[in-house]
């Protein structure tokens, strides 16, 4: 049943007011990549660079999520929907807020990433964080594709479960091929172009 007596409110800060606060725009920087690709050590880095520099800006990680505001959700397809959507809901109260929020989770499938972009209303960013397979199991720092290969996890994205990679990612960054500095300095560059104002490009 869906509740009618609802009424949404408008914020009493406006976008222009926080974006002139914070020196740039907010949005969702949404890292999408296999396990071990490399998306949460790549968004703790940025954001301690975005930090330093003086962008207002927080990171939401999978496992993170999944102890606090998700702790009621396991990776059943119906469960891995709901933990997207509200993840996505986050993340966009945050870029309304003015931040900038990198999401890092797996999001393996198209159809939930279009559902967060969707909730961003045009503030979403997608980052595909891209390694093959092969590089990710060698990596493996929480052991987990052992584990999906000995079948102690069902469904492991890239091993018993499919990834559907972005077909249109606003910037891929290839962790296979670069290392950590290389890949934090593209994505900083990123930031730089999309997210900061003009006249805060000009008072730096």
């Amino acid at each position: 049943m869906t509740e009618t007596n609802i009424f949404g409110i408008e914020s009493a800060v406006d976008e222009t007011e926080r974006t002139q606060r914070h020196g740039h725009v907010g949005g969702v920087l949404w890292f999408t990549g296999l396990s071990a690709s490399g998306k949460s050590t790549l968004a703790l880095a940025l954001e301690r660079r975005l930090f330093s520099e003086g962008f207002n800006v927080y990171v939401l990680d999978g496992d993170n999520m999944r102890q606090g505001l998700n702790s009621d959700l396991g990776f059943l397809p119906a469960d891995r929907v709901e933990n997207i959507r509200r993840v996505g809901e986050v993340a966009a109260l945050m870029a309304d807020a003015g931040m900038i929020c990198i999401s890092a989770f797996i999001s393996p499938y198209r159809a939930d990433r279009a559902v967060a972009r969707k909730a961003a209303r045009g503030k979403f960013h997608e980052v595909f964080i891209k390694a093959d397979l092969a590089t990710c199991e060698a990596r493996d720092p929480k052991g987990l594709y052992e584990k999906a290969r000995l079948g102690e996890i069902a469904d492991f994205t890239g091993v018993s479960a499919p990834y559907e990679p972005p077909e249109t990612p606003d910037l891929v960054v290839t962790t296979d091929a670069a290392d950590i500095e290389s890949c934090v300095d593209a994505l900083f560059d990123y930031v730089k172009a999309h997210f900061r104002t003009l006249e805060a490009a000009v008072s730096k």
